[in-house]
This record gives C-alpha cells, sequence and structure tokens, in this order.
C-alpha cells in the first residue's frame, strides 16, 4: 500500500517546532521592550529631578528608550494575534528581528548605565543665590557669578563621568565668593567627551573675562585637558581634579595644578605619577592625604573608590586652597 504523500513543503518545520519558536520570538520583545521601559523610569524613580538639571541629550535619550519600548510592546501584541507567516519569510524576518532587539537591548543598558549620580543635599544648598554670588542655570551650564564686581578670571569646569552637574556647587562656589567666574558644564548625556569643544561655548559667553583656566574631575579633567593642549592661546590655566591628561601636554604654555586623593581607588598615585611625563614641568601636584575619587564633589559614595580617612570638608578645605593658589597666578 503506497503511503499518502506529505502536504508539509520543503523546509518548513513541524507545528510544535514553529509553535516553540513565534513563542520565543514574542517573549524576546516582551523582555526587550520591558527592559526599554524599565531603565528610563528606574532612572527617574531613583534619581528625583536630577535628570532635568543636566544636558538635554539625557532627557532625550530616556525619552527615545521609553518610547521604543512601548512600541516594542505594543508590536508584541499585534504580532501575537497574527497567524504565523510561512517558513521562509519567518528566517529572513527572525534574522532581521534579532539583530534589531539587540541594538534596542543595548540602548536599554545604556539609558540604565547612564544614570547620574545625584548631588547631595550639601551640594544643591550651594546653588541658593545670594548677595556674594548669582547662581546661574541655562541648558548647557550653571554659572557662578561674583557680586559686586567685574570678574575677569574665570574656570571652566568639566564634572566626572555621569555626576551630576549640581555635585560640583560646595566646590566650585567657593572659587566665585573669591571673586572668579565659575561655569559647571552640563556635558552631554554626563560624559565630557561627547562634547570636547563645549569649553569654548562657555567661554564665548562671558566676554568680559579675559583670563581662562578650564579643568575638570576625573574624565572631566580629561576633557578639559583635551581643551587646554588645543587652545593654549585661549585657555591660561588647567585645573586637575583627580585626573589626567591621555596624552603628551608637556610642551603646551599653561599653569597646571593636578590635586590628587591619597586614598581614591580610581585615579591612584600610580595614575598621577605617570601622567607627570605628559603634563609642563612647572606643574604643581597637590595630595589631599586621606580623601578619595569622590570628595571632589558631593554625590556620595562611588564604586570602586577607596576609603576615605580624613572627612569630607577637610579634604575639600585642602582642595579649595589649591584651586584658589591656581586662579590666583592665572590672574597674574
Amino acid at each position: 500500500m503506497t503511503a499518502a504523500p506529505s502536504s508539509r513543503l520543503p523546509g518548513d518545520q513541524p507545528a510544535p517546532t514553529r509553535s516553540l519558536a513565534r513563542r520565543a520570538g514574542l517573549g524576546l520583545r516582551a523582555l526587550v521592550g520591558a527592559a526599554l521601559v524599565v531603565a528610563p523610569v528606574a532612572v527617574v524613580a531613583s534619581t528625583g529631578d536630577t535628570v532635568a538639571h543636566q544636558h538635554p541629550a539625557l532627557a532625550v535619550l530616556l525619552a527615545v528608550s521609553l518610547l521604543a519600548g512601548v512600541l516594542v510592546l505594543v508590536r508584541g501584541v499585534v504580532l501575537a494575534r497574527r497567524p504565523a507567516r510561512p517558513a521562509g519569510r519567518r528566517v529572513l524576518r527572525a534574522v532581521g528581528a534579532v539583530a534589531g532587539y539587540g541594538a534596542l537591548a543595548v540602548l536599554a543598558g545604556v539609558a540604565w548605565w547612564l544614570r547620574p549620580f545625584p548631588a547631595t543635599d550639601v551640594a544643591l544648598a550651594a546653588l541658593a543665590p545670594d548677595d556674594a554670588v548669582d547662581v546661574q542655570e541655562t541648558a548647557g551650564w550653571y554659572a557662578f557669578v561674583p557680586q559686586g564686581t567685574e570678574p575677569t578670571t574665570g574656570l571652566v569646569y568639566s564634572p566626572g563621568a555621569r555626576v551630576d552637574v549640581r555635585a560640583t556647587a560646595a566646590v566650585l562656589r567657593p572659587l566665585a565668593e573669591a571673586g572668579y567666574l565659575v561655569v559647571a558644564l552640563k556635558e552631554p548625556l554626563g560624559i565630557a567627551l561627547t562634547s570636547p569643544d563645549q569649553s569654548a561655548q562657555a567661554m564665548a559667553a562671558f566676554d568680559g573675562v579675559d583670563r581662562w583656566a578650564v579643568g575638570g574631575h576625573s574624565l572631566g579633567g580629561v576633557a578639559a585637558a583635551q581643551f587646554a593642549a588645543g587652545h593654549d592661546d585661549e585657555v591660561d590655566g588647567l585645573l586637575l581634579h583627580a585626573s589626567y591628561p591621555i596624552g603628551d601636554m608637556s610642551g603646551a604654555d599653561l599653569l597646571v595644578t593636578s590635586v590628587w586623593a591619597g586614598e581614591d581607588g580610581l585615579t591612584t598615585a600610580a595614575d598621577v605619577e605617570a601622567s607627570r611625563a605628559n603634563l609642563p614641568a612647572t606643574t604643581r601636584f597637590v595630595e589631599v592625604p586621606g580623601a578619595v575619587h569622590a570628595f571632589f564633589a558631593d554625590y556620595g559614595p562611588q564604586p570602586g573608590d577607596g576609603t576615605p580617612l580624613v572627612p569630607r570638608e577637610q579634604a575639600q578645605a585642602e582642595i579649595l586652597t589649591a584651586d584658589l593658589a591656581l586662579l590666583a597666578s592665572v590672574a597674574g
């Protein structure tokens, strides 16, 4: 007796296999969609109003992640109600879907990783303007402007990676109280190297200042050093907080001060020592014994940092002394 011919097309899969692959695809969409929604919501929920006071690029990225997540989840619901497609088309679409959803999963991971370290209450209190210092906020920076005088020397400062720009306030405001204009940059996505020439925009906005220093904390200092090395005809000084240049700038015509923390677990003493060869021979190196990486701003402890051996207030007083000495030299 002759067996009945199979109605299944070559390359087609049995129904149970097709069903399993379909469920796996829908599960992948649901997982990626949920991650895209959860990441920005968790960032905002865990940092309060922090995102609203950073560079707008961060809010845009979080909004894109949220919108993408909603669209992925909606599409997953629509596809779940559609009949299965022919095998050939399913294979091609599956390859494209895996690549696309892989990219979206990366977007969700980046959105979460960019979560800022929020400023503490000490830093937020230093943002209040008074008769000595006016505090101005724009889309690109916070400016600490001395009152009752026309500052002729200024500092443009880049915060460390993913650090709330407001966390620098308690460290930078005393410089304005001493008569210097200070601009703390809101870095795109909280990463200074995303806009290495951002300092020039701040300098151009305050054309009454004729002598400038640039500086920064950690990765912000790397960006500041890069800018200073390429603009030493416009910049007179460089202030490094727990930072160092990534290239040779030993021939730059700059006044440089490198302030580092003795118990820093991220920018170590060995890192600072190695940077000497890349900085001008006149660079002044200032150790703050017992301090840690996170003492150069007020955002709480940071993963990977060392254990402090001195109070934050004591360390920041020593940091301030070094900063004032550099700006006095820049002012001439």
